[in-house]
């Protein structure tokens, strides 16, 4: 597991809880991280604007320079947002305050293709589907969905009230998840074959949803809010079925790659949780709560 606390990145080895490497290189805090999927490279990006690449050992590409502290307001709207790999790990796609996704080839780290513009909408996250044939982009007012390769819209839904702030798709991309702010604070399930809602929003959460993880086996979502709770819910009816409390307000989550486990971070926190998933989380009758 890859975490970002300040200026640096830590790899840990989750069966010992030991740091295996530290990687220091950003002047500023690190505010995106992405890993590519077959986990040899990692971009991680902070709030000067600095972009840096890390692949092996000790190989470190900056991709996007720092932005200086007498930069003009059209520089810092280069600032990166959102950062995710192609499912094949051949581009990195970023996204920033100038309202662009820009792509980037993982071999040569030079832009690739034309950006998308995406007007004058904050683009909150950006998420490809399992396939790669599809890059979702949640904004302060919408959801549009692109083909990356010709980079042409091809749908668009309003998806929460005001401002969708995270995305997940399922380990098949047969259903794409959303999550609101604080004024719509729900999960929405879409239908890639109609971008038609599935069923109804899924309640519970009380403040902004940062971040959503779908477990490997598609079943079962995790979902991480400034409510200070994480929700574990069950796809087939949308219930939660466990509640994970913590002390300070949460922005990431994911699971494990076996699905045993939870992984959770956030705001003015030195510490990641983990949390067990219940063996009977597909049993209708479970429910279960812990504090951190």
């Amino acid at each position: 597991m890859v975490t970002a606390s300040n200026k640096t990145l830590r790899l840990w080895d989750l069966e010992t809880g030991v740091v295996l490497k530290k990687m220091e290189g950003h002047s500023n805090w690190v505010n995106a991280l992405a890993v590519s999927g077959d986990g040899q490279i990692i971009a991680s990006n902070d709030m000067s604007g600095e972009l840096i690449a890390w692949h092996g050992e000790t190989t470190r590409a900056s991709i996007t320079q720092p932005i200086t502290e007498d930069s003009d307001d059209s520089k810092i709207m280069t600032l990166i947002t959102s950062v995710d790999f192609s499912p094949d790990g051949t581009v990195l796609a970023t996204s920033s305050m100038d309202h662009m996704v820009k792509f980037w080839c993982t071999r040569t780290w030079q832009m690739q293709g034309e950006s998308i513009n995406y007007g004058t909408s904050v683009i909150n996250c950006f998420r490809y589907s399992p396939s790669g044939e599809l890059l979702a982009i949640a904004t302060d007012d919408n959801i549009q969905i692109y083909d990356p390769g010709t980079k042409e819209c091809i749908a668009s839904v309003k998806g929460h009230t005001e401002f969708n702030l995270s995305l997940a798709w399922t380990p098949n991309g047969t259903r794409l998840l959303s999550a609101g702010d604080n004024d719509d604070p729900t999960i929405r399930e879409w239908d890639p074959l109609t971008w038609q809602q599935v069923g109804h929003p899924w309640e519970g959460h009380t403040s902004d949803i940062y971040a959503i993880a779908i477990h490997p086996a598609g079943t079962l979502v995790a979902s991480a809010s400034h409510d200070k709770h994480v929700r574990l819910w069950r796809r087939s009816d949308q219930q939660t079925i466990a509640i994970f409390q913590h002390s300070f307000e949460l922005t990431c989550v994911t699971f494990t790659v076996e699905g045993k486990h939870i992984l959770s971070g956030g705001v003015s926190s030195n510490k990641i949780s983990e949390w067990a998933v219940p063996k009977d989380a597909n049993s209708k009758a479970s429910f279960h709560s812990s504090f951190s």
